[in-house]
């Protein structure tokens, strides 16, 4: 059995295994992981949640998550974008949300060595890929969302492609292993890439959320000197000292999510010292079961939405995880050994050159 994550004066791996428990006893019988007993069910977060169970050593639960994907998934490759108690309720489908199986399996697959789950997940992933593949657009993006009647919504959004983007890597890193050449897979990732670098105009602009922000970063379509500029531009306008990331810009509104994906974002730009100062910050949100509330009105002092959802104690184990480097799919958000695709003509993204903004060891960007 893999280590269980654990950072000393953040979460101790009992800690870590409480938070795993709150998941997994959430859990439908059918493998289903809801946002809360009694809600809804969408496949991102469902996977992210197996993720955690995953990096927990929880893998019975974990591979009973992915087995409910595996029922559910339509024959076009995709799954419907929210189910409750097992009914339906909207049958359109998220591209990031279908994508999001092969950073699971992928994970999985790095801390077991199980090449049977890879084997059996294998057909899944193909089919939610070239399900999402349908949707991208001439120049490398895709659309968010296609409706019921498999109508693309007209919409790309950088998040949301960005997340894609390390889904397709994980998916060619699958599909290597177990020797299945996708070469139209390679060259859609580096169109896609190309588009999220280069190419802003292409989505809808969401500049209020965080999550526009540092996910070029977090979906690995952004590195080095260009994603530590990037993450320094708007960090005052996120980063809510000794409370964690606001989720939009002009909200007094923090929460566990967004924090624990910038701490993954830091992460994979070799920003250890402010990750680990916002994960340890945003503890402010667990529950004495080992849950997570959302998010915090900090303005009033109160948790709001007055849910503790599965996916925030999920982000949580996963970047205790990569910032402790304890299990074999610690580095899945560092993007490591992961396939680049084929690369499409490129523009130069900002900060590529000699910048100023270049991170010391010590701090996040040089600022106070």
């Amino acid at each position: 059995m893999a280590d269980i994550p654990e950072l000393t004066g953040v979460l101790s791996a009992s800690e870590v295994l409480r938070t795993a428990a709150t998941i997994a006893e959430t859990q439908e019988p059918s493998g289903a992981i809801p946002w809360f007993t009694g809600g809804h069910v969408d496949p991102w977060d469902h996977v992210e949640s197996a993720m955690a169970l995953s990096a927990a050593g929880s893998f019975g639960e974990a591979e009973h998550a992915y087995d409910w994907l595996l029922r559910t998934q339509r024959d076009d490759g995709s799954w419907p974008l929210r189910v409750r108690a097992g009914r339906v309720e909207d049958a359109a489908s998220d591209t990031n949300f279908c994508a999001y199986l092969a950073v699971g399996v992928w994970q999985h697959l790095l801390i077991t060595g199980d090449d049977g789950f890879a084997v059996r997940m294998w057909p899944a992933v193909r089919r939610a890929m070239n399900f999402v593949l349908g949707a991208q657009r001439e120049d490398g993006e895709m659309d968010w969302a296609l409706d019921e009647r498999g109508v693309p919504v007209g919409e790309a959004l950088l998040s949301g492609c960005s997340s894609i983007h390390h889904s397709l890597r994980c998916a060619l890193a699958l599909a290597e292993y177990l020797g299945s050449s996708q070469p139209d897979w390679e060259v859609a990732l580096g169109c896609l890439g190309n588009a999220l670098r280069c190419r802003p105009e292409a989505f809808t602009p969401k500049h209020r959320y965080s999550m526009d922000w540092y996910y070029p970063v977090l979906g690995g379509a952004v590195r080095g000197r260009a994603a530590r500029r990037r993450l320094s531009e708007r960090w005052t306008d996120f980063v809510v000292d000794g409370l964690g990331v606001r989720c939009v810009d002009d909200h007094p509104w923090v929460t566990g999510a967004e924090t624990c994906e910038l701490v993954l974002s830091l992460d994979a730009v070799e920003q250890r010292a402010p990750a680990l100062e916002l994960l340890s910050a945003i503890q402010h949100l667990r529950d004495p079961d080992g849950s997570y509330w959302t998010g915090l009105v900090y303005a009033d002092g109160k948790r709001w939405p007055e849910e503790r959802t599965t996916w925030t104690g999920a982000a949580m184990i996963l970047a205790v995880d990569a910032l402790s480097r304890a299990t074999p799919g610690n580095g899945i958000f560092r993007a490591e050994d992961l396939p680049a695709g084929l690369a499409a003509e490129e523009c130069q993204p900002p900060g590529s050159v000699s910048d100023p903004l270049d991170a010391p060891e010590s701090g996040i960007f040089s600022l106070e």
